[in-house]
């Protein structure tokens, strides 16, 4: 006689079934609705899913936050082909709490968002639900459904079967959304509808309906820096390029900039690491300048410029920088560096065309634009080049 303990479920099998007979009443009995049914493994073993509701995953990352859902997912088609269409919300997933039916100490309990095993949610750092915090961990999801309105609940619980062992004291939070109508869906499926760089939009997908929820990470660059203490201290720190990448993260995000000038000065000085170079110090001027720290800035810039290795691109980069600054004159005195030091080296007369029609010269701007156009290694820069050109010809601004 085989048994289910974890469903309480005796006397599955005749206890003289011959093995073929066994084999047939087994694959007979794994149709699973999704209120109960049989287990689709025994002890152990890999077999068919229970009904033909197929195991599915869905990732979906938040910044550095992985958010996963595991599910089981059924069909509108039962296994037996019959079409329940209209008969799935409020009927085969009734609204409310299922009432008991012989398992789990005999309360009522939510629906298992599924099929099969419970549904689990897994965040790997905090997040907001709806508004609400959530610790970071793994969670038996479950739904109580009503026709204007559902309670989403993530359970602590995320391994029993189901949902018939429910119990509320186990409840990490609960939040109440609203279902809207859907496409019609033939499976069960979990998407992430809505999606920008630290939040989602989760939605369950079956028949006509969606039932959506908001996920946010409220302290994304946090958890970046975190990981990158972490990761520095492993194999990427054993190079100046990470710390480069690091310091840069700090001063794009314009966050933790004091970890970003401890990484950016490791990057120059770290024994058998560090290196002088156009990288490591204008990254480390970047962020004494955004820290209000000026004139070390300037001159951290100042001895970066004049390293042996650093190339006209660099430098005019530098200066396209103040220009996006306004620091027009500060610009131009680049511009002109980058002249005296690479002569006609491209894209030297592209910078001094920039320079001098940000301090209104147009004259001489198309002059080194002109210039410049004889220099374009590309088509892309050609047309740029072009566009400019025929901007500096009538009188218009190119910065």
């Amino acid at each position: 006689m085989l048994t289910s303990p974890a469903l309480g479920m005796h006397n599955l099998f005749p206890p003289r079934a011959s093995v073929l007979d066994m084999h047939t009443l087994l694959r007979a009995s794994l149709a699973l609705a999704l209120a109960g049914g049989a287990f689709g493994q025994f002890a152990g073993l890999t077999l068919p899913p229970s009904g033909n509701n197929q195991k599915a995953s869905v990732i979906q990352y938040l910044g550095p936050v992985q958010v996963r859902i595991d599910y089981s997912s059924p069909a509108v088609h039962g296994a037996n082909g019959k079409d329940r269409r209209g008969e799935i919300w409020g009927k085969l997933v009734p609204y409310g709490m299922s009432q008991p039916g012989g398992f789990g100490g005999g309360k009522p309990f939510p629906w298992r968002a599924g099929a099969n095993e419970t549904t689990v949610f897994a965040v790997s750092n905090d997040v907001n639900i709806e508004g609400q915090p959530l610790p970071a961990g793994r969670y038996g999801l479950h739904m109580i459904p009503g026709q204007e309105e559902w309670t989403i609940i993530f359970s602590k619980n995320s391994t029993a079967w189901g949902s018939f062992f429910y119990d509320p004291s186990e409840d990490a939070l609960r939040v109440n959304v609203k279902p809207r109508k859907h496409e019609y869906r033939e499976w069960l499926a979990y998407e992430f509808t809505t999606r920008r760089p630290t939040e989602a939009t989760a939605e369950l997908q079956w028949e006509e309906l969606g039932v959506p929820w908001t996920i946010k990470v409220a302290n994304a660059d946090d958890i970046y820096v975190t990981k990158l203490r972490q990761e520095l201290t492993n194999v990427p720190g054993f190079n100046y390029q990470s710390y480069v990448a690091a310091a840069q993260f700090c001063l794009q995000s314009g966050t933790h900039l004091e970890d970003g000038l401890k990484w950016a000065e490791a990057a120059i000085s770290l024994p058998f690491i560090g290196q002088t170079n156009f990288d490591t110090l204008s990254t480390k001027a970047q962020i004494l300048s955004k820290l209000g720290r000026d004139q070390e800035a300037k001159s951290a810039m100042q001895v970066a410029l004049k390293q042996p290795g650093t190339t006209p691109l660099q430098i005019h980069q530098y200066g396209r920088q103040l220009l996006a600054a306004r620091k027009n004159a500060e610009a131009m005195e680049i511009f002109k560096l980058n002249a005296e030091r690479n002569g006609d080296a491209w894209p030297v007369h592209v910078g001094m065309a920039r320079g001098y029609a940000a301090l209104g010269d147009n004259k001489q701007a198309l002059e080194h634009a002109q210039k410049a156009l004889t220099q374009a290694p590309d088509d892309l820069n050609k047309q740029s080049l072009q566009a400019m050109i025929k901007a500096l010809s009538e009188g218009q601004s190119i910065n």
